[in-house]
């Protein structure tokens, strides 16, 4: 039975490897994330602001064509 046991964890291992140690100072995916997300915020609430009172006023406002993130395509 033990022996079953360490070739299960042995196999374990191998399957599910253990994730690089991050460098301290690294930034978590998470987190980055929201760091983008605080950047992107008061551009997204302005671009909404001039829609809705465009909108209000009676002006149809064509919305520039959005970015892929990280290629610089347009979508």
């Amino acid at each position: 039975m033990e022996r079953q046991t360490a070739a299960m964890r042995e196999l374990s291992r191998r399957a599910f490897p253990e994730p690089d140690v991050a460098p301290e100072d690294a930034t978590a995916p998470i987190e980055q994330a929201r760091v983008q997300h605080r950047r992107q915020a008061p551009a997204t609430e302005a671009a909404a602001l001039r829609r809705a009172r465009a909108e209000r006023a009676g002006v149809t406002v064509a919305s520039a064509p959005r970015s892929r993130q990280g290629t610089g395509e347009a979508a």
